[in-house]
């Protein structure tokens, strides 16, 4: 299907938009800056499309999928745990992360090309259960973890219902296999959720009763994570969120959190392969920064890599981590003189928005130099979306950025990297993320100054 999309926003990149039809259903596919912005700038239409309802068994109506007012008070609460200053509470987890990925990745150095895709997304895994949960479940020493198999396991069934809709009557999914297994899985995730909330939630109740004599409670936990937030953010009317509220919110970020920052980090090491000249600027980037030193990087060492940054955002442009976004059209609008009627469906291609030639000439070319403050003059706000934009942007994207510089850093410290894979050996696949159906196959060298 992304690949048929994908064919006609090339053969038809003269139209503003195309038509077509999901069996009975009309999708209007946009992937022009024109037609997505009155969408995604609109305070209306805020509705996800169908097809987000299959995630709902697993993810409630947190953020990604509640809609209407839940969703605007549940994103007012939920902005500021995201705070700058919060972040960078988690900054330690992912350095200890990225330590533990380098040191796995080094039994590969000088030797054949390899699939880093499993290593990097349990990589991510452990970071997003760690700052979601505060809970530790070491999936990049022992990757047969059940949690780990299930969250990969729903996401595999959710796609493929989505897919194929003969699936999508409740009553006849419960009858299938895939039915089935859905149901085992979904307990098995809810089950690890609500007994992590429960420890916490008790936790925090013994930690409120010990103090110091002076009435101050004595923390006896260094690490705030995610759910800690959750467990004492209160709406405008003081009340706080229910068990249920808040394993719907942390369901969606562990969703959320691992698979799209993984896809954005394999992606930057397979370009920076294919492209030595601008893994070579990056080099010298991260000499100027860290010397020689092998300390964790740290929120200033962060900031000042700018390059790094630009690598990742061109990155993000060839490969959206979502390389499809789908709304559900609630009322009629017009956009560039077209009548889009409500029942529709809106498709958003970021894939094909980021291709355009006249905001990114060469479109398929690898240039990190595009996003330099000076190059982006003038270009119109919606040409590039890798977070989605407007009301309903993605609230981590400082998170996802902080955690793919963090991991980066950490790996393009120690090694250079090396890929042959042509684009078309990769087998894109446009599933709830945009992934290689073949892997990313890297070689890796010990990085030392006379490097390439």
């Amino acid at each position: 299907f992304f690949q048929q999309v994908i064919f006609y926003t090339a053969e038809f990149r003269h139209l503003p938009m195309i038509k077509l039809w999901l069996g009975p259903v009309p999708v209007i596919a946009m992937f022009k800056a024109e037609t997505v912005e009155p969408i995604l700038s609109s305070s209306k239409q805020l509705d996800k499309s169908y097809l987000y309802t299959f995630l709902e068994p697993w993810l409630g109506l947190g953020l990604l999928t509640s809609t209407g007012n839940k969703w605007r008070s549940r994103r007012k609460m939920l902005t500021p745990t995201f705070h700058f200053t919060i972040l960078e509470n988690f900054l330690d987890i992912m350095n200890e992360q990225a330590n533990i990925l380098v040191h796995k990745l080094e039994k590969h150095v000088n030797g054949e090309a390899f699939n880093c895709f499993f290593y990097i997304t349990l990589c991510a895994l452990d970071i997003i259960c760690e700052t979601a949960m505060g809970k530790s479940i070491d999936a990049q020493t022992n990757d047969d973890s059940e949690y780990v198999r299930a969250v990969y396991r729903m996401s595999d069934v959710v796609h493929k219902r989505m897919k194929t809709f003969w699936l999508w009557p409740n009553l006849l999914y419960a009858m299938f296999k895939e039915g089935r297994e859905h149901k085992r899985t979904l307990q098995i995730l809810h089950n690890f959720t609500n007994k992590v909330i429960t420890e916490r939630a008790n936790e925090m109740r013994d930690e409120e009763g010990k103090s110091d004599g002076r009435g101050t409670t004595v923390p006896n936990r260094k690490r705030k994570a995610f759910l800690d937030l959750l467990l004492n953010v209160t709406d405008h009317e003081g009340n706080k969120l229910s068990p249920k509220d808040i394993r719907e919110e942390v369901d969606t970020f562990m969703f959320e959190g691992h698979d799209t920052t993984a896809a954005a980090i394999n992606w930057a090491l397979y370009l920076l392969g294919s492209y030595p000249e601008v893994q070579k600027k990056l080099d010298n980037e991260l000499d100027e920064v860290f010397g020689k030193s092998d300390h964790p990087a740290t929120l200033e060492d962060l900031k000042k890599l700018k390059y790094l940054e630009c690598v990742i955002k061109e990155t993000l442009r060839l490969f959206p981590s979502v390389p499809l976004i789908g709304r559900d059209i609630n009322e009629d609008c017009e956009i560039l003189g077209y009548n889009i009627v409500k029942g529709c469906q809106a498709l958003l291609i970021p894939y094909a928005l980021h291709r355009d030639p006249r905001y990114f000439p060469d479109p398929e070319e690898f240039k990190p130099e595009r996003f330099f403050p000076e190059n982006s003059v003038g270009h119109h706000p919606y040409t590039y979306v890798p977070f989605s934009a407007g009301p309903r942007n993605c609230i981590g994207q400082r998170f996802a950025m902080m955690e793919e510089k963090a991991v980066l850093s950490c790996i393009l410290r120690h090694f250079w990297v090396e890929s042959n894979q042509k684009r078309e050996d990769l087998g894109l696949a446009g599933e709830l993320i945009l992934r290689p159906s073949n892997g990313i196959w890297i070689k890796l060298k010990k990085r030392n100054a006379d490097e390439p």
